[in-house]
């Protein structure tokens, strides 16, 4: 894509989710849901099914990403598009092959079983290159929102891809890929140093594509210790968020941390250089707020929520808002949306929390 199409996007109408992420205050509570383009709507599992229903190619096509990404934000009044893309696409830039299977989710045919597997992956990967349809996506997809709403980039953090890579899918216990963590100390750490290099470009080109917000996503933190996080975990997190600041200059952008099953490591996150500490649903806010009295938090309605009647969905969501308060807040589920929700459900919880945290700012006025 030509580097000139990167220029001159449309000016910002809503910029609410970057200013609460900076610690502002703002004059409403803004709301984005994780995995909020896709499986769920409609639309998308008709455009899945139009375009043969595979999922990397969608990822891969930058017209069918950018489709997909716009979906939401035309069907709900939400405060931020993300990407639509997959954590997995790093260890395929690494070489590896990943299959999305259905009814099953990612596959991996020949995963990391030894520590000399790591030789197999490819060195010195140039994302640009490899990821390029990515950055493309996100540069057309900017163009496309019109500045209705910012654009979020992400990228799975490395033990999280590192457990990934060895399992080979998904895995309540991640004990292959923990296995190595207590067995091949030093291979571990060769491969997570990999990945950490690997993420910081990533990331940073898709800031340079257009992405005016990042997240990270340690996705399988729950599996780990607090020991095993201190040590394995949070140390290439923290090399991530702080070079691709460093990289990126008076160009960063916010940068959020979403790690489940983390809820031991909220105080060592908030000592952190991300921006934003994103929360699953077992986390009490209060418990949050104490720990990480500055920062600013992001969740944590539990997804099985959106199941509940109207009346108790809005009560919940009013019941979530309360407890993190208008400020220093941006509003989330704990996890990501499940594929049999209703978007009518959607929209009950994105329009409670706007019109409750409207009011409650009001009020405070007052």
């Amino acid at each position: 894509m030509s580097k000139n199409f990167q220029k001159d996007f449309p000016p910002m109408k809503n910029d609410l989710i970057l200013r609460a992420a900076r610690g502002e205050t703002t004059e409403r509570v803004p709301v984005w849901i994780m995995r909020q383009a896709g499986r769920y709507l409609p639309e998308f599992l008709k455009f899945k099914e139009e375009h043969g229903n595979d999922f990397f190619h969608i990822v891969q096509t930058p017209n069918l990403a950018c489709e997909i990404t716009l979906q939401p934000i035309r069907r709900f009044d939400l405060d931020a598009a993300i990407i639509f893309s997959d954590i997995l696409v790093i260890p395929q830039a690494l070489g590896m092959t990943c299959e999305m299977v259905k009814g099953k989710g990612p596959h991996f045919p020949e995963p990391l079983r030894e520590p000399e597997d790591i030789k197999k992956l490819n060195e010195n990967v140039v994302v640009e290159e490899t990821l390029g349809y990515l950055m493309d996506a996100i540069t057309l997809t900017r163009h496309k929102l019109e500045g209705k709403v910012p654009l979020i980039g992400f990228s799975g953090a490395p033990w999280t891809l590192m457990a990934y890579m060895i399992e080979g899918g998904g895995s309540k216990t991640t004990s292959n890929a923990k296995k190595w963590l207590y067995k091949h100390s030093e291979a571990t750490s060769l491969l997570l140093q990999k990945l950490t290099n690997v993420i910081v470009d990533y990331l940073v080109a898709q800031v340079r594509a257009g992405a005016q917000m990042l997240q990270v996503f340690e996705s399988c933190a729950e599996c780990l210790s607090p020991y095993l996080f201190t040590l394995y975990a949070f140390p290439h997190l923290e090399e991530i968020a702080v070079r691709v600041k460093q990289r990126l200059g008076k160009d960063a952008v916010p940068m959020v941390i979403f790690a489940k099953g983390a809820s031991y490591a909220i105080r060592e996150l908030s000592q952190s250089s991300y921006d934003v500490i994103g929360l699953d649903w077992t986390v009490p806010v209060e418990d949050a707020r104490l720990q990480a009295p500055n920062c600013v938090l992001q969740g944590n309605l539990d997804p099985c929520g959106l199941y509940a009647s109207k009346d108790d969905l809005i009560r919940a969501t009013k019941s979530m808002v309360r407890s993190f308060g208008t400020k220093k807040y941006i509003a989330n589920l704990g996890h990501g949306i499940y594929p049999d929700m209703d978007p009518e459900q959607v929209k009950i919880f994105i329009d409670t929390i706007h019109s409750y945290s409207e009011s409650l700012n009001n009020q405070q006025k007052a």
